[in-house]
């Protein structure tokens, strides 16, 4: 019999977790799709909407039942946050899911997609800032706070430099599809596998590239001491944009935030949790 509750209590944990899990994942396929098109947007008529989460909130709430949208996007990044934190105390699915480097990275995970979460519900709540403003805004706050601090150059340089190294893990990790391993792949037609591989190679690139530019930024802003110099997710886009390429290379970009957003989807029908 206690072998029974053991058992009960854990298929009831998985599914809850399962649960969670494919609603955040879905809510950060939507973001990504509004932060995509809000950047395609950019990109051909030069709008002046925020292509960051903040401009993504902003564009839903302006919508028919846009209320009701926001707080299902918020509920659902709080089952992100809460799936990532079962991963960092039980484990994630996978042989080496146990490991304490799988653990950590859970662990940040969590708290990223806990603050995710708080500035999504915040925004829902009626708070207009979202928790904090734009990205840039953000950015720029905590870059000129950390300046302050003693070795504060060196503090934001590291910082970039981590930033950096994600970017580059995440857009060489797409080229390598590592997603595969997370995927039910049996379950999937070829030709599904096919779309789900566009999806997950050209979008973890392009978010891949975004991070690591927007780490560039603030290694530059560490070296010249200058807070305005790091760059949100809206000013890092639009930097593609003053490239010698021009709009095209931010069309590319905010083309491949599309795809992640319709890859996020996949995963959340077809990940392993």
């Amino acid at each position: 019999m206690t072998t029974l509750g053991v058992g009960s209590g854990h298929a009831a944990r998985s599914s809850v977790t399962e649960g969670a899990a494919r609603a955040g994942l879905t809510a950060r396929g939507v973001i990504y799709l509004l932060v995509g098109a809000l950047a395609l947007q950019i990109a051909f008529g030069g709008s002046s909407e925020q292509a960051d989460r903040q401009g993504a909130l902003e564009e839903i709430a302006e919508k028919p039942l846009g209320s009701v949208m926001l707080w299902a996007l918020g509920v659902g990044l709080v089952g992100m946050a809460l799936w990532r934190l079962s991963e960092a105390v039980f484990g994630a699915a996978g042989p080496d899911g146990g490991k304490a480097t799988k653990r950590l990275a859970s662990a940040a995970r969590f708290v990223f997609y806990g603050f995710v979460a708080y500035s999504v519900l915040a925004f829902a709540a009626g708070e207009s800032s979202g928790g904090g403003g734009s990205s840039d805004e953000q950015s720029r706050d905590v870059t000129a706070r950390a300046l302050e601090l003693p070795g504060g150059q060196w503090l934001v340089g590291a910082a970039g430099v981590g930033v950096i190294a994600a970017g580059v893990w995440i857009g060489v990790r797409a080229l390598m599809r590592s997603y595969h391993k997370h995927l039910r792949l049996g379950e999937m037609s070829r030709r599904t596998r096919r779309a789900v591989d566009v999806t997950g190679v050209a979008g973890g690139f392009a978010r891949g590239l975004v991070f690591a530019t927007a780490g560039v930024f603030a290694v530059r802003a560490a070296i010249a001491y200058e807070p305005d110099r790091a760059k949100g997710l809206d000013d890092t886009l639009r930097s593609f944009a003053e490239s010698p390429v021009g709009p095209a290379l931010l069309a590319c970009v905010a083309v491949g935030l599309v795809l992640f957003g319709l890859f996020s989807f996949a995963m959340a029908r077809w990940r392993k949790v």
